[in-house]
């Protein structure tokens, strides 16, 4: 548009100028000595606007031709952004699909090709991350010491410097270093979103719990951290600050300092009602723990409400069947009630909550209240079975099977193995014939002596297996050697057969001796196996 205007515009004054000459006729007169020149106006006009044209077409021309090297100069850098462009637009797509190799290798060659200072910088940043990923952490830090060199005192490029590489420091779990980092930063007064989320990350691996409720506070207050996760910080940092001022009053300005909602978190709750409680102000603990759990119901707290002492029974007791009303099936509730019940000596209630607990959830600890309060009760059998269950909820414990039994061992080495016939089978494998052959008998009364005890002589009571052991050894004969009380496990265990190759001392041998006439020839009878497993425990109280 703005051409048409300006050939319209140019075409008008020519027209005019045409017709002013035309009008006015004269003669232009110019006397440069030794010359008289004489025109007419128009011929003087036409040459003037002529000449004009002249000088600045050949103005123009002479500029542009003395403009050629700059025009080079600008043409090559051009060429060589365009080429640092491409290296790095290449070496950020390898290290966002995570081919660090060639990213590391484009970026590398960028950073020795280019003559720009910050281009340097962002390169020497981007292969160090590169290599970062490949695991080469010495050849990272080279290449973080020469982008931090080339930063020189820029101070943007600097905290650029010190972020990537607090984060990679991070990441490689080393937190103290990344602090040490981002110390400058901190301390100049930056609270740029991502280096607080960097200065938390690092609080938090070396739990500096002050920092760590800071920072969570700052990101909340300006909508850079989730409600959830900075709750989580917040309340892991607000009851650890409340657990270390414990000890003293110190704690009471902590508490004074979390806001409304900090207070209903579940770990600052406990924390604060455990201060109370140990400030002797059980009513204020109990108050604070009512307002959690009136937000959320957590099992923690509720289990924390329930351990008082027996003059605040009747208060919790009551605000806790309120509770019950809207969730009558809760366990983790129907196990506090149980406990309240106890702390007030009310053993008739204490039983219907904690089994009602028991019907929905089998639980280690309800289990263990019923057996304290069984035996408080004078129900020892109940009170142990409650205990063995206790036990068996809170870890995985081996079935045992109820008839199963070891296999017979091999006893075909064994020089004083007793044969089933009453003697001694010396040198005989289990497949070899006993008849006939040449071993003495057994002494007088070692037949006839049990082998092993049976199954049912396992009881629970220590001292029982004791008196069964000694009634044993007292009915067997003084000099049948098999004959011992072999109740015990261990016994058969200890009495492995030793192979005679073992023994440095030549295996005995005994004086042959007549065997009997018989009929007809009788096959070895194999030894009976020893039971070696225990009954399993019924959950009954029974053996």
């Amino acid at each position: 548009m703005r051409t048409w205007f300006w050939t319209l515009l140019l075409a008008v004054v020519a027209v005019a100028l045409a017709v002013v000459l035309r009008s006015h006729s004269g003669n232009v007169l110019l006397l440069v000595w030794p010359w008289r020149i004489e025109m007419s106006l128009t011929l003087a006009v036409l040459l003037i606007v002529a000449t004009f044209i002249f000088l600045y077409v050949g103005l123009r021309l002479l500029a542009w031709l003395l403009a050629i090297p700059d025009r080079v100069r600008a043409w090559r850098g051009k060429r060589a952004q365009a080429r640092d462009h491409e290296l790095l637009e290449r070496g950020w797509i390898g290290l966002l699909e995570g081919r660090y190799s060639h990213a590391e290798k484009d970026l590398t060659k960028l950073l020795d090709q280019t003559k720009v200072r910050t281009r340097r910088v962002l390169a020497a940043l981007s292969a160090a991350r590169a290599a970062h990923g490949l695991g080469e952490f010495d050849r990272r830090d080279r290449l973080l010491a020469n982008a931090q060199e080339q930063a020189d005192t820029d101070p943007g490029l600097l905290e650029a410097t010190a972020t990537v590489s607090a984060d990679m420091l991070l990441d490689q779990g080393r937190a103290e270093r990344a602090l040490t980092v981002l110390g400058p930063l901190a301390d100049g007064g930056a609270r740029h979103l991502h280096t607080m989320r960097l200065l938390l990350r690092a609080h938090s691996a070396l739990n500096h719990q002050e920092q760590v409720f800071t920072l969570a506070r700052g990101l909340l207050r300006r909508n850079a951290l989730g409600r959830p996760e900075a709750d989580v910080l917040i309340d892991a940092a607000g009851a650890a600050r409340l657990r270390a001022a414990a000890g003293n009053d110190a704690w009471r300005p902590i508490w004074k300092d979390l806001k409304a909602e900090e207070r209903l978190l579940p770990e600052v709750a406990l924390a604060g009602a455990a201060a109370f409680e140990a400030a002797g102000e059980p009513n204020e603990a109990a108050r604070v723990l009512e307002s959690a759990i009136a937000v959320k119901f957590n099992p923690a707290l509720v289990a924390a409400y329930a351990r008082c002492d027996a003059e605040q029974v009747s208060r919790r007791l009551a605000k806790a069947e309120t509770w019950l009303h809207q969730r009558p099936t809760d366990p983790d509730l129907l196990t506090a009630l149980g406990m309240l019940c106890l702390n007030g000596q009310l053993w008739g209630q204490a039983e219907r909550y904690l089994l009602r607990s028991l019907a929905r959830r089998s639980d280690a600890q309800t289990h263990a209240l019923l057996g304290s309060l069984y035996d408080r009760l004078d129900r020892p059998v109940d009170a142990v079975r409650h205990w063995r269950l206790a036990t068996a909820a809170s870890m995985a414990l081996p079935e045992l099977a109820s008839d199963a039994a070891l296999p017979a061992a091999d006893t075909g080495s064994d020089p004083y193995r007793v044969d089933a016939e009453g003697g001694y089978a010396v040198g005989l494998s289990d497949t070899d014939s006993d008849v006939g052959g040449d071993y003495p008998a057994l002494p007088a009364g070692a037949a006839s002596a049990p082998v092993a005890a049976s199954a049912s002589d396992y009881v629970l009571d220590p001292d029982a297996r004791v008196s069964k052991a000694q009634h044993d050894r007292a009915l067997a004969p003084e000099d049948a050697p098999l004959a011992r009380g072999t109740s015990d496990i261990d016994e058969y265990f200890d009495s492995a057969p030793i192979p005679a190759a073992a023994f440095d001392e030549p295996v005995p041998t005994y004086a042959p001796m007549q065997a009997p006439a018989a009929p007809a020839a009788k096959p070895a009878t194999p030894a009976a196996p020893v039971p070696t497993t225990k009954p399993p425990f019924k959950d009954d109280g029974s053996i």
